[in-house]
């Protein structure tokens, strides 16, 4: 993994700020002198992730007694990368950066966004186009510019790699790959004709409609993925028990009803609270994983 901790910390001290220190005293088992660090993947863009994660932070320090220090990670890898060194005591990562950070970085999932009906939330990928294009189906991309996300990306890699070879397409040979970093700047690259083709989630399409860069009929939707289970939150492994099991039980009851709804629709929010998850819910991603032989340790 190339891209440190420090990278990330100087890419987002906005973030820092926005998670300043709170008034209260710090429970003794708190760790880093009362300080925990919560990791977040970028899949919007931090302008949108930092007041939204602050607050979460906020909520979540009053439930434990902590001071929580919020960080958007500079891309899907620097987050994994930082859990792995240490950094990071919690952190919400995609469902397959989730899978590697649990091989490589001692991630649990512990707890999800829920739905309407109080259980773990869940949400889709895509392969779109733009009408001016003339593609109406998947095959027809081939040799097309396409934009990506992040290869470390569940709905921005994952899954639209394996919708282009259900199509009969090689995604490392049919097309010409864009990765674009996030979802938003994949978006934005076919949204300004950057690219033919590419990916597009279920959040991000909310996030585009919110800025004023969707209308109905401007996006041509291809092929369109089964459920997917939303992004876990994860505890570090190796955390001091008493601790560890103090933490857990805060985000799996935080109550995120005092989010505004225009941000619980841009993260996909269905309900208004975080519910308990568990390692197994991503074993269809692995399955997915296993399908389309990916090696996970390049990705980092």
């Amino acid at each position: 993994m190339k891209l440190t901790f420090r990278c990330m910390l100087m890419a987002t001290a906005i973030t820092a700020a926005a998670a300043a220190p709170s008034a209260f005293a710090a429970n003794a088992d708190c760790p880093n002198g009362g300080t925990v660090r919560f990791g977040v993947e970028p899949f919007d863009t931090s302008a949108k992730l930092v007041p939204i994660y602050g607050h979460i932070g906020k909520l979540l320090g009053e439930k434990i007694g902590c001071d929580v220090q919020v960080y958007v990670a500079t891309n899907y890898n620097a987050e994994i990368e930082a859990m792995r060194n240490g950094k990071l005591e919690v952190g919400e990562f995609g469902p397959l950066g989730y899978v590697l950070a649990h091989q490589v970085a001692k991630a649990e999932a512990v707890a999800a966004f829920a739905d309407k009906d109080g259980k773990p939330d869940h949400y889709w990928a895509s392969l779109v186009t733009t009408p001016n294009t003339g593609i109406k189906t998947v095959a027809e991309i081939k040799g097309h510019t396409f934009a990506f996300s992040d290869p470390a990306s569940t709905s921005g890699h994952l899954f639209p790699a394996y919708g282009l070879r259900k199509a009969g397409l090689d995604p490392d040979k049919d097309i010409k790959a864009l990765y674009a970093g996030s979802h938003t700047a994949s978006y934005e690259a076919l949204y300004n004709h950057k690219v033919d083709a590419g990916e597009l989630n279920s959040e991000q399409l909310e996030s585009a409609t919110q800025r004023g860069h969707y209308k109905e009929g401007d996006i041509v939707f291809l092929w369109k993925s089964d459920p997917i289970p939303t992004d876990p939150i994860t505890v570090r492994g190796d955390l001091p028990e008493g601790f560890k099991k103090r933490l857990i039980a805060a985000l799996q009851t935080l109550d995120l009803s005092s989010l505004p709804e225009a941000d619980r629709k841009i993260m996909g929010l269905g309900g208004q609270r975080f519910v308990p998850q568990t390692d197994a819910a991503y074993d269809g991603i692995r399955d997915l994983v296993k399908t389309l032989n990916i090696d996970l340790e390049k990705l980092s």
